[in-house]
């Protein structure tokens, strides 16, 4: 991949199965449990058994590692294994280390999961708490003596530049609440199922850290997910409809950090998935009007906007009205603010059941989709689209 040209991933890889445990929280089980429960879901899903995976990857945050899984899941022996850092942003990555594995004849099946008791166990909402010295622990250090401690405080500071900038109100960040509850209570798996919320619920919800309300924050959540990764042509011989890797791509932003780039020249955007935009559209050859649903990264509502502003949906300051305005299906599972908070990896899911036509909250004639993994990161993302799109 690179930055400069396209590249010739595309097409030749389709995820062919999804699988998640229950989400909750408090699982009552081990992480591992939840690994392998989504693991083998996701390869029944697929009508694959454990003994044709010989491929990996997951999350270096993940507590259960691809060898343990392996063991635990019946899995034999292994060609590629792989872990992505700096945490959600992993999530788009795992499934282009698989794609890439798979294109390149390293591995014929890969499984990607994510699995963490983060509610009932370690509360990533919590912030920093301990920290081993490392080069990233240095850029936190830096801003935690000034009392940002916490995710909600890193992105506070973005998110009141960006209402400064654009003359807005913190009830810009409430379209996005209001359309991802509104999906969430159709979506029986939904932690908030059956309970959406109205602007006024979004503006009377206290604050956590000015501009953000508790309602512009997402869940903290137990639970597993998985994805199989496989050929195209292997994906035609299997039971379920193939949601092809249409393009895949990382992305990491001049003067980046995690989740405090703040010395950069602006911080009303998200250098780091204007990378992943770019990278995405030169390679499918598509432009945003070609796109059907899109299932973008919502651990806070303000960098919902800025995604969609950074892919070119609407202009600078405008994605508040383009979501109230309901232009595009946006987050159709719920998101991590209304279903489960899974690193979004929940989110990749979706994205492959409205190409199979089976979303709870199904798009007519869905066949482009895109889905991004974790905003204020270095970050990746996914275009999948049908067999013949």
């Amino acid at each position: 991949m690179s930055v400069r040209r396209a590249d010739s991933l595309g097409g030749r890889a389709a995820i062919v199965g999804i699988g998640a445990t229950e989400f909750s929280k408090n699982s009552g089980r081990s992480e591992l449990k939840l690994a392998v429960e989504a693991v083998r879901a996701a390869l029944d899903d697929a009508g694959l058994t454990p003994a044709d995976v010989d491929g990996l990857v997951t999350f270096t945050m993940d507590t259960s590692p691809e060898i343990t899984v392996a063991q635990a899941a019946g899995i034999g022996e292994l060609s590629f294994f792989s872990r992505i850092h700096y945490g959600g942003g992993a999530a788009c990555a795992t499934v282009q280390q698989a794609a890439l594995a798979v294109a390149s004849g390293v591995a014929d099946v890969v499984v990607c999961y994510r699995a963490f008791n983060e509610r009932s166990g370690r509360r990533f909402g919590s912030g920093v708490q301990h920290r081993e010295p490392t080069a990233e622990g240095t850029a936190l250090g830096w801003n935690l003596p000034f009392g940002l401690l916490t995710p909600a405080s890193w992105v506070a500071m973005a998110a009141q530049r960006y209402l400064h900038t654009y003359n807005l109100t913190p009830e810009a960040f409430g379209h996005v609440a209001v359309t991802d509850r509104r999906h969430a209570a159709r979506n029986p798996a939904a932690y908030f199922y059956e309970k959406p919320i109205t602007l006024a619920d979004h503006a009377a919800s206290r604050w956590i850290v000015e501009p953000l309300r508790l309602l512009d924050c997402c869940q903290e959540t137990d639970g597993g997910q998985a994805i199989v990764v496989t050929s195209v042509e292997r994906a035609r011989d299997l039971p379920r409809p193939p949601a092809v890797i249409t393009a895949a791509a990382q992305g990491a932003g001049r003067a980046q950090e995690q989740m405090t780039s703040f010395y950069r020249d602006g911080l009303t955007g998200l250098p780091e998935m204007d990378v992943v935009a770019r990278q995405l559209w030169r390679t499918s050859g598509l432009a945003p009007s070609d796109i059907d649903v899109v299932i973008l990264y919502d651990h806070f509502t303000p960098f919902v906007l800025m995604q969609l502003e950074e892919f070119g949906f609407c202009g600078p300051g405008e994605a508040a009205d383009f979501v109230a305005d309901d232009v595009l299906p946006l987050n159709t599972h719920g998101g991590q603010l209304g279903e489960a908070y899974l690193h979004g990896m929940n989110g990749i899911a979706e994205a492959v059941r409205q190409i199979r036509g089976t979303s709870v909250n199904q798009i007519p004639g869905a066949a482009r989709t895109l889905v991004t993994a974790g905003t204020g990161v270095p970050t990746s993302g996914l275009i999948l689209g049908t067999d013949g799109a």
